[in-house]
């Protein structure tokens, strides 16, 4: 794959092959992102299921207006951060998504310049085939030439 005029043709694969592994470590990266988005959000949820069941262990009985109201109060604090959460978990999926479309898009650059290459490696085949049965062909003809040249050159017996 050395021939002249496929050199544009690797730099322009060369350029296609890291733009491609450029896309996916900017998945990658995301990935981990939305991974992180997810277990913080879990832990938010767990931590606000423990919460309840503490507070209803605790002080369901014989809790005060005042306790009552720290509950509510820091309960609806939790679960505005339990939805910002989930806001952030949204926003890293759809960071996720854009991310692949960009590897995929990337993948059939790769694949386009990678299928120009055998196309053009394909034309020199075929060319150099066909420059080759030239050579074969004329070769062939000169022998002839020289063959008959060499008969009516002889004696005839």
């Amino acid at each position: 794959m050395s021939h002249p005029s496929l050199s544009p043709l690797l730099a322009l694969l060369g350029q296609a092959e890291r733009e491609r592994d450029d896309a996916v470590a900017a998945a990658r990266r995301v990935e981990a992102a939305l991974n992180a988005a997810l277990g913080q959000a879990d832990q938010l949820v767990a931590y606000r299921l423990d919460y309840e069941a503490r507070y209803r262990e605790k002080f369901s009985r014989q809790a005060s207006i005042d306790q009552f109201q720290t509950y509510q109060g820091f309960m609806g604090r939790l679960s505005l951060a339990v939805d910002q959460q989930q806001g952030v978990v949204a926003q890293a999926e759809r960071r996720v998504e854009a991310a692949r479309q960009g590897v995929r898009e990337q993948e059939l650059r790769v694949a386009s310049v990678r299928k120009l290459i055998e196309r053009r490696l394909a034309e020199l085949r075929l060319a150099a085939d066909r420059r080759d049965q030239k050579q074969t062909d004329e070769f062939a003809s000169r022998a002839a030439w020289n063959r008959i040249a060499e008969q009516a050159a002889s004696p005839t017996v």
